[in-house]
């Protein structure tokens, strides 16, 4: 909710979010508002109830690095967590994608959290190098730290593919909105391993859920299951009944509730050939039939015209909707600013590992763009709750909704 409120602020609609913290990896497609589906599975096990159509991997900062029985690095499920967490925290032991991150330059030890938390470098070397004697392996650390890179920006650009390609969207048509603390890390990587040519950071990456809260609009779910064959022009007015009943039951809710404002209804229904063992969720309009073929081709790869269809379940969603939150309009200094202002001083001058070679990069702090002022990678941009990479060649800039846009083709 976060990801689409902030999004839609810089004019993007249709969104990939990837949010990358500490023991996990949470992706979404998201097309003007964040929608549920109806078909899920929890522990292996299928949920027919609607919950946001989120993928998860175990891929997040403090995932450990280990080489399996065939000699071949892996990263992660398994994670450090927060105790011990990252050997660079001053607890940990064995090597994380946070360590990774740090040796090859990517986190810079003096300005994490801001300057707040100073991260260990040295350790995280020596530990490194130990660790790496007892695997039998003759990497460098740094070698090794950009393979866990390229091993963990795999992993979660699977995750990508199963929530954009394997659901029939072209990444292309996308931006990836990355937040989370470690998102700005890897981001611009799997954007251009996708072929997406924007990547959004929020303002403040860090707290994005707490913004998305915020944002939010207050909802209520209805269902009602109807198993029968489904014919438009027969269930019209059997359909407008049951959903006339939903809507009293959730007008008397909010009622109960304190809620005084008018809510917004919106109707969809369960759809499926006849014979089949799972459903579309389509919105109720003149033409749904011809948008569950449509739906039906689009997620399978295929679709039956003449084939006799089922109504499952008929869903009705009240919405009452969050007003827009206040945003600071720009002063007329700030207006000017963009032509008048300098490229920003650099922290740093830093070595940072780009397709492992060490180039040297800025780093910048967030704070100090003037919004609308274009930039071009390398750089690093730290802030207080994220720090993000950007690569050579890549333009990038602040835009009035504060949001770090990056332009990777």
């Amino acid at each position: 909710m976060g990801a689409a409120a902030s999004a839609a602020r810089s004019g993007f609609e249709k969104i990939l979010t990837f949010d990358m913290g500490g023991t996990s990896t949470d992706v979404a497609a998201v097309q003007g508002e964040a929608r549920a589906g109806g078909q899920a599975e929890v522990a292996g096990f299928p949920v027919a109830v609607p919950m946001l159509e989120i993928h998860t991997v175990g891929a997040g900062g403090g995932s450990l690095a280990r080489f399996d029985a065939g000699g071949a690095l892996r990263v992660g499920p398994e994670s450090a967590g927060s105790d011990p967490g990252p050997i660079c925290y001053g607890r940990g032991t064995k090597p994380t994608v946070t360590d990774a991150d740090l040796l090859i330059g990517r986190l810079r030890a003096n300005h994490f959290l801001g300057g707040d938390f100073t991260l260990d470098f040295e350790r995280a070397h020596r530990l490194t190098v130990e660790w790496l004697k007892k695997q039998n392996s003759r990497l460098r650390p740094e070698q090794f730290s950009a393979g866990v890179v390229r091993v963990v920006n795999a992993n979660m650009e699977r995750a990508l593919r199963v929530v954009s390609i394997e659901r029939g969207y072209d990444p292309r048509d996308f931006a990836l909105v990355a937040f989370g603390g470690a998102g700005g890390l890897h981001a611009c990587e799997l954007a251009e391993a996708l072929a997406i040519p924007t990547v959004i950071i929020p303002a403040r990456p860090g707290a994005l859920s707490a913004f998305g809260i915020l944002v939010s609009d207050v909802v209520r779910d209805y269902s009602r299951t109807l198993l029968c064959r489904f014919d438009v022009r027969v269930a019209k007015q059997k359909l407008e009944s049951e959903f006339r009943k939903l809507e009293t039951a959730a007008r008397k809710e909010f009622r109960g509730e304190g809620w005084r404002e008018v809510a917004e209804y919106e109707r969809s229904l369960d759809l499926r050939y006849r014979g089949q063992g799972y459903e579309l969720s389509i919105p109720l309009t003149k033409n749904v039939v011809a948008q569950f073929h449509e739906e039906h081709q689009r997620r399978y790869g295929y679709h039956h015209p003449g084939r006799e269809i089922e109504l499952v379940t008929l869903r009705l969603r009240a919405r009452l909707r969050t007003p827009p939150l206040f945003t600071r309009p720009k002063s007329k200094v700030e207006r000017t600013l963009k032509e008048a202002v300098a490229e920003p001083a650099p922290l740093e001058l830093a070595q940072v590992y780009f397709n492992d070679k060490p180039v040297r990069t800025p780093v910048f702090k967030r704070a100090d763009f003037v919004p609308g002022q274009i930039l071009r990678g390398p750089a690093i941009v730290t802030e207080y709750s994220a720090t993000t990479v950007i690569p050579r060649g890549k333009q990038f800039w602040i835009d009035t909704a504060e949001n770090l846009v990056i332009k990777i083709s």
